[in-house]
């Protein structure tokens, strides 16, 4: 699932690193909440499913909007879920994501931008943990649009910089996917 509409969605902010999330500034905005609590009562996932957020506040506000109306236990934080750090982009205007995706696209990694295959790499061998220690039951994923994106290119045994050739996850869209064993 990725988070609800955020501050830094409204004001086409960058933020990717915990730093600069650190105030809790850039949290849900009245209407994320609401794709929140919408999409909790559009699922149909069950009470005892697990519920892992980024620790960025616009993840984590949804994460346990999510858990609440489901009437899940609290929600697990997991740094491996965090955004893609954007390096040099991060605190910028959003038209600079554009950049970034044409350059992952070309094979290409600059101004401290996190690679692709990092992220899978993270995302993945949370996804791996996670499900050794819940075996059989629903996990939800509360993230961001690429670190999702990227994860779901795993899932499909795609290049990770060929993320943006996924179908795009819309703010508080949930995504079911089945770990092959």
């Amino acid at each position: 699932m990725r988070h609800g509409q955020s501050q830094a969605n409204v004001a086409q902010l960058i933020v990717s690193s915990p730093a600069s999330d650190a105030s809790g500034d850039y949290g849900l905005s009245d209407r994320g909440r609401e794709q929140a609590r919408q999409a909790a009562e559009r699922s149909d996932l069950p009470p005892e499913t697990v519920i892992c957020a980024s620790p960025f506040a616009r993840a984590r506000q949804t994460a346990e909007i999510v858990g609440e109306r489901l009437g899940a236990a609290p929600v697990i934080t997991e740094d491996a879920l965090r955004e893609r750090y954007f390096g040099d982009f991060d605190q910028t205007d959003t038209a600079n994501y554009e950049k970034v995706w044409a350059e992952d696209e070309a094979g290409l990694v600059s101004n401290g931008v996190e690679p692709p295959a990092a992220v899978l790499d993270r995302v993945t061998s949370l996804v791996a943990d996670l499900d050794r220690r819940y075996d059989g039951r629903a996990i939800l994923l509360v993230s961001h649009g690429d670190a999702l994106q990227i994860l779901q290119t795993g899932f499909l045994a795609l290049d990770p910089a060929l993320h943006r050739s996924v179908s795009h996850l819309e703010t508080a869209d949930i995504r079911p996917v089945t770990l092959a064993r």
